[in-house]
């Protein structure tokens, strides 16, 4: 179907603008003002209503209590013998011994509440059953693996882990890598390899958006379903906050997607929504996938301006690890279905002639494993030259800040660049509190002045790298679905360590100083020494 057709056709339920794109949406029909006018709104108050009663709960428990010191000091110290001898790691139990030691029952009850974690458990149980078939899907060729021992046991150490305890990803060679320094570099080439889908687009996003990214998208998309293409689009549901309304999964199907919206906001209280979808995946007929930092809204290609510039990441995968990327869409996809694994991930590729070896590779924050961060603690533990790294947070734990300070101290070149404006104030604040204690143990910090750092990327030694959406703080490597693709021996390394250069050279150095750290900002400084003690419980 010709984009004229489709614009004919189609006339009643979208708008064409003069940038090829289309919407789905008038003016008034996204942002937090609609969606507290909608019928969300009503999930909002409901859930407010709710925290309250359960808050108003736990302190009418906390006055049945005796208002002795000694009842209070009982409960204190029952809770801080449980925690020392709880599995967990140490920057997560410490927040909640303070909260249990400032307020005991109120604290107890909270820690009751999340460590029970109502309103997951099928979902948990649901996603251990899929990953367990997805490993069966993706077999792994043995001569990939040999190659990678033989180049490097390092590295087939981590691939080992990643195809074991890590979720069962392979390595595979034969993948042609290609990396994009921009969200406007990635936009233009995801272009052309939509048009060319013949089979089935598979999207999966944090944020989706609409205006000149998001038209010129959905309207390859909604030609491409015309045309017979199965055309699949998910996204988180946090979008209904701010950028898409509730009924828009519908206004897609009306033109021929499908969609769903993962941890959609409902009016019961759980712990569930602490866990979110943050991946970031496009895969076009099994041979093409993206990932990265960009989404698929205007800031991420600099067509509007949020926090001055933006500066994203992301990678274009071709050839036999496009296959990972697939199964990782279709286990969020089957969630609430029966998994399609068979019909998507059977199917023949095009050879791909590539050099290196790469593994794209999925978080779980629902199995156990941190996986996004034991792949960042290989990669600083084994490097021996340099560790360079682009974040949009460094909101650390004691085991990732040992690691960036430990190579350091070894010698090695850690450098990392972070956000010159943020885009959240708080964890800015959170991010300068590591600062001081990594500069002196060596760790070299800058900050881009033009604006806002997304991109999550860190390459070792010029070697190999990790591209993808894991972010340096708790969110991303305990609480979110993340993916990457980590990557050695690939053409585009060069690339990769070109755009960090090019980026630092925009950069503001941070010296190992309270002045040079905080800018004179008191506000923000004594906001950072506050919240650091529950950061891990934001």
């Amino acid at each position: 179907m010709s984009k004229e057709t489709l614009q004919h056709t189609m006339r009643s339920k979208v708008r064409v603008f003069e940038d090829g794109g289309i919407r789905l949406l008038r003016k008034g029909q996204k942002g937090l003002i609609h969606a507290i006018f909608s019928r969300f709104g009503l999930v909002l108050v409901l859930l407010v209503l709710q925290f309250g009663a359960l808050f108003s709960l736990m302190r009418w428990f906390s006055n049945l209590l005796p208002h002795y010191l000694g009842g209070t000091l009982l409960v204190t110290a029952a809770m801080m013998v449980y925690l020392l001898n709880q599995d967990m790691n140490n920057s997560v139990r410490i927040p909640w011994l303070v909260v249990t030691a400032l307020a005991p029952v109120l604290g107890v009850l909270l820690f009751c509440y999340t460590k029970e974690d109502v309103g997951h458990r099928m979902l948990k149980k649901r996603l251990l059953e899929l990953e367990g078939q997805t490993r069966g899907q993706l077999a792994q060729d043995k001569k990939a693996s040999t190659a990678l021992d033989a180049d490097c046991p390092g590295a087939a150490s981590l691939a080992q882990y990643l195809r074991g305890r890590g979720g069962g990803f392979p390595v595979y060679e034969n993948t042609q890598v290609t990396y994009f320094p921009s969200g406007e570099a990635k936009f233009a080439a995801l272009l052309p390899q939509l048009e060319s889908a013949t089979q089935y687009i598979f999207l999966e996003y944090f944020i989706i958006d609409e205006g000149l990214m998001w038209g010129r998208i959905l309207e390859i998309l909604a030609r491409k379903a015309a045309q017979g293409v199965d055309v699949r689009v998910m996204y988180d549901g946090t979008c209904e906050f701010s950028t898409l309304p509730r009924d828009y999964p519908k206004r897609l199907e009306a033109l021929g997607i499908r969609c769903k919206v993962f941890a959609p906001v409902t009016p019961f209280v759980s712990t569930h929504y602490n866990y979110r979808d943050h991946r970031k995946i496009l895969v076009v007929d099994g041979r093409v996938g993206f990932t990265g930092g960009v989404n698929l809204a205007d800031e991420y290609i600099n067509h509007v301006e949020k926090y001055g510039r933006w500066k994203d990441a992301a990678v274009m995968l071709e050839g036999e690890g496009v296959r990972t990327m697939t199964a990782l869409f279709l286990q969020m996809w089957s969630i609430q279905r029966e998994p399609e694994f068979a019909q998507f991930l059977t199917r023949p590729l095009p050879e791909t002639q590539a050099n290196g070896f790469v593994i794209p590779y999925g978080d779980c924050p629902l199995d156990g494993e941190r996986v996004g961060e034991m792949v960042y603690i290989d990669l600083l533990n084994r490097a021996r030259r340099s560790v360079h790294i682009i974040t949009p947070y460094l909101i650390l734990d004691g085991e990732l800040e040992t690691a960036l300070r430990f190579a350091a101290e070894r010698g090695v070149d850690v450098h990392l660049i972070l956000p010159g404006k943020p885009d959240k104030w708080f964890a800015y604040a959170l991010a300068k509190t590591h600062y001081l204690p990594l500069l002196s143990s060596g760790v070299k910090i800058s900050e881009w002045v033009p604006g806002f750092t997304h991109a999550k990327v860190m390459i070792m030694d010029g070697q190999e790298a990790v591209v993808g959406t894991i972010n340096l703080d708790y969110r991303s490597l305990y609480h979110h679905f993340e993916n990457a693709v980590w990557m050695r021996g690939v053409d585009c390394l060069p690339r990769i360590e070109a755009d960090f250069q090019d980026t630092l050279a925009q950069c503001r150095t941070v010296e190992p100083t309270r002045q040079s750290v905080w800018q004179g900002k008191k506000l923000l400084h004594l906001v950072g020494m506050v919240l650091k003690f529950i950061a891990p419980l934001i």
